[in-house]
Formats: structure tokens, sequence, C-alpha cells
């Protein structure tokens, strides 16, 4: 008689394929997998409790440091949370201007995922060819903010400035030639019999098993789920956008590739829509208590120059409440839970991590795989340690 022995490998948590400080405690039976056990909190940012000794708006930055490939949706989900709590709503034009940049925030995502989950593969070229349209992208966020990655540009009450000249030139320029770039990313991978053989059929997850464990964004549309937050729970007025849901049938690494390629093409398309619904207008509410004067009245007028000073260094107060709202971000339901106790701090803010949530996904995944898939399925759920440790 045979005994049977596993081996446990440690992968991570400073392994390069798990995408952060994600450490995988691997039982392997030869090289299948047979138990999958993640572990995280190596990061420690401590942001959710950083944000309770913040005001509403000195809070902003830190949300950039939670998916940091995406952190206009961070900011996002933030305002609308103390926005809806203020039960207020911002004028059209920075609706849109919202609307715009967190298209194009989502096909940043999306890019910087395809790049390094092709390079975690082996397929090196389109790492290089994504990694092209992310820097025009970040050029844009520069030309906003002052600030290429961590750009804290929306506000409470709005933005924190209207849009520089030739921006908008700018975005119709990169609108313009970005389907022939997805066109090229699919030449190179998605009839690619290499690429297809690792992925088709590889990670797959039942429909059921995916709501069951909480999934969202492509990795649950990618079971066959149509269900996106932009559609489900509208905000920013995307009930007034034309777009497509794109899902997947098996719920594998090539469907969660084939949904992420297609939602590009859908982010074109809104972010199309977003710069033709752009018109004059305020960027920001009519409230002197939440929105500070123009810079142009701090040298001429006193209240002016009074009311300035009292919003920065004293904020302003939320009334006592607590709200959810959510946002569908790159990577799923981004879900802020505030609560208010009337001062001008938060009391707690709760943030549903998708990138958190979606990992728990991971050893049904894997378990009963090749430990070689494993760097698949990681890429194919596009984690970002800075959301899970949070």
């Amino acid at each position: 008689m045979t005994e049977s022995k596993t081996m446990t490998l440690n992968m991570g948590p400073q392994h390069p394929s798990t995408h952060g400080v994600l450490r995988l405690v691997l039982e392997l039976d030869g090289e299948v997998v047979v138990r999958c056990t993640p572990h995280i909190g190596y990061l420690h940012t401590g942001i959710e409790k950083g944000l309770e000794s913040k005001r509403f708006q000195q809070g902003i930055p830190l949300t950039d440091r939670l998916d940091y490939l995406a952190p206009l949706s961070n900011n996002l989900a933030l305002v609308l949370a103390v926005e809806k709590a203020l039960g207020i709503e911002v004028p059209e034009r920075a609706q849109t201007i919202r609307v715009l940049l967190t298209e194009l925030t989502r096909i940043k995502g999306h890019l910087v995922w395809l790049g390094t989950h092709a390079l975690d593969i082996g397929a090196m070229s389109v790492f290089l060819y994504c990694f092209r349209e992310r820097e025009q992208i970040l050029d844009m966020y520069e030309a906003v903010s002052g600030q290429r990655m961590m750009s804290s540009y929306f506000r409470v009450g709005g933005l924190l400035a209207d849009l520089p000249p030739g921006f908008e030139q700018q975005v119709e320029e990169f609108l313009a030639a970005f389907p022939s770039r997805v066109e090229e990313y699919e030449a190179l991978l998605t009839k690619n019999p290499l690429w297809r053989q690792r992925t088709v059929g590889i990670g797959a997850i039942k429909a059921a098993d995916a709501i069951a464990l909480g999934l969202s964004g492509p990795s649950l549309r990618a079971c066959g789920v149509a269900y996106d937050v932009r559609k489900a729970q509208p905000y920013c007025g995307y009930e007034r956008y034309d777009f497509d849901v794109p899902i997947g049938r098996v719920g594998d690494v090539y469907d969660r590739y084939t949904v992420r390629v297609a939602e590009l093409k859908q982010s074109h398309r809104l972010a199309t829509q977003a710069l033709h619904r752009l018109e004059p207008g305020p960027i920001n509410v009519a409230d002197p208590k939440l929105v500070p004067p123009p810079k142009r009245l701090l040298k001429s007028s006193m209240e002016a120059l009074i009311h300035h000073f009292k919003l920065y260094s004293e904020g302003f107060q939320v009334p006592a409440g607590e709200v959810y709202q959510a946002i569908e971000s790159p990577k799923g339901e981004l879900g802020v839970y505030l609560v208010t106790d009337g001062s001008n701090r938060p009391y707690r803010v709760h943030y549903r991590a998708p990138s958190f949530v979606n990992l728990q996904a991971l050893p049904r995944m894997v378990e009963g795989r090749l430990v070689a898939d494993v760097v698949a399925v990681i890429g194919s759920l596009d984690i970002v340690l800075g959301e899970i440790d949070r």
C-alpha cells in the first residue's frame, strides 16, 4: 500500500505574480493544488481608520491609495456618499465630467490589468502596447489635477477645478485612436493558441457560486450574470447613457479576459457620449458652506477670505445618519458605508472593496488545478492589495 503525501508551498508575499503582498499557502499533490489558503494583511494601510480623523474633504486623498490604479473611482464613491448624506446633487457639467473621467479611469485600470496579466502568462508585447495608451490617460490626469496618479480631483459638491483649455481636444484625439488600439490587443491574444491554452477552461466558477461568494464586476459578469451597478443603481446620470453590459459564458480565465476587453469598448462608447454632452455651466453646487469662493476674490474681498479660511480650517458639518453608496469600479461593486454624527468628520467609513470580496473565490477556482494555473487565475481576478488591506 502506497502512502499519499502532500507538500505545502508558500507563494508570496513577495512573488511578483501575486500582484502585491498576497501570500498563498498551497497544499500540493504533485503539481495539483489540493488546498489554497490566501493570507492578507501585510500592508497595514489603515485607510478606513484614517478617514475618521480627517474632515470630509481632507479624506479624499486617502481614498486614492485604495485601488491606486483607479483613484478617481475611489474618490467618486466617497464624495457621492457624503453628497447623499447632505442631500445635494452636483450640477450637470460636474456629473458629465465625473462620468468622462471615471470611464477613462476604467480604461486605464483595464489596460494595467491586461498588460500585467499577459506578462504573467508570458506575452510581453501586450504589456508595452497597453502602457502606451495608459500614459496618455495619465497625461489627462495631470492636465486636470497636476498629478499623474493620485489626482484627488473630485470634491464634495463638485470638482477641484474646471477642465483646462485644450483638454476636450486631448480626449477626443485619444478616443479617435483607441478602437484601433483595442484591435491590436485582440490580434495579439484573442485567437492566439498559446493564450487560449493558458486561459480557456482554467479557473472556471459557476454563476451560483460566484453570487454566493459575493463576486462583482467582470469576475461576476464572466459567469453570465449581467449585473452592473451603473445599470442596477444608476448614479451621475448613467441612466441617460447608452451602453451594454458584456457577459461571458463559463466564467473561466478566458471569459474574464473577453469581458474586460469588451468593457474597454463600452467605456470608450460612454466617454465619447460624455464628451459630446459637455455643456458650459457651473462645476460646483452653489452652497457657500461647501464650496470655497473663487480665488480671484481672495485679494479683494474680506468676506471671501474669511469664508475660504473657515472652510479649509473647520470644514463643514454633515447631519447625523448613515448611508450606503455603491459605484461600478473597474474591479466591481465599490461601496461606501458612511456613518456621520453631525460633526465635520465621519464617525465611520467602511469600503466594500471588490478586490477583497473577489479574492474569496480564488480557492474555489484553483483547487484541483495545476499549480501553474494559479498565476493565470490570480491575474484574471485583477486584485489590488491596497484595496484589500485598507
